[in-house]
């Protein structure tokens, strides 16, 4: 079940417990600003620059890590080119269940306009972020490789994936899983010639 919540003031305590109200809330604000901000193809630093808020405060307000003052809300907006009210009626994920329709699209992280990320889990919360993970033939993200805190699995579901770590190469094919640690230098490469569906889980979250 969804609705529709009008964005309140709410405190740092209430922003700091995983599922409540206000979490949510301001996750799915987090959320919005993200995917307006991508799809004007703007670079956190410039919508910085347009809006006069620092990168690091948007970064924040997109990970739903921050409680935005109306006034910083409002430069998002004059940044964003879009009516203030636009970032206050947003989604709320209230159930525990996600829909196919209904998974929420993620920035590639760098790993290019080939591969696409949807959201499985309601939010970023929790302790585990699971991806739906779609690359194409040739994608090819060495040139940016990750590196961070955490442990991740994967599960190939259709066609190849290369996994990368620290320049060791693991082929996993439909059926094939892996586990790491993040903290591995580590890319994906798709050589098949078809697209690669995987199912991949981190912890923590790295959005």
């Amino acid at each position: 079940m969804k609705n529709f919540i009008i964005l309140k003031d709410v405190t740092q305590a209430e922003v700091s417990e995983n599922g409540s109200e206000a979490g949510q809330l301001l996750n799915a604000v987090g959320i919005t600003v993200r995917a307006l901000r991508k799809e004007r193809g703007l670079t956190l630093e410039q919508l910085s620059e347009s809006s006069g808020l620092s990168t690091g405060i948007i970064s924040q307000i997109e990970r739903g890590k921050a409680n935005p003052a109306f006034t910083s809300l409002v430069q998002l907006a004059h940044g964003l080119d879009i009516p203030v009210g636009r970032l206050f009626n947003v989604e709320v994920q209230s159930s525990p269940v996600v829909r196919k329709a209904d998974r929420r699209r993620l920035d590639s992280h760098g790993a290019g306009d080939d591969a696409t990320f949807h959201l499985l889990t309601p939010d970023l919360n929790g302790a585990l972020e699971v991806t739906w993970v779609e690359t194409m033939p040739g994608n090819d993200s060495s040139a940016t490789p990750f590196q961070h805190n955490g442990e991740e699995f994967g599960l190939v579901l259709s066609g190849v994936k290369d996994v990368y770590l620290d320049g060791v190469r693991h082929r996993l094919y439909p059926g094939d899983s892996i586990r790491y640690a993040s903290t591995i230098p580590h890319w994906y490469v798709n050589a098949g010639d078809e697209k690669c569906t995987a199912v991949w889980v981190i912890t923590p979250p790295t959005w």
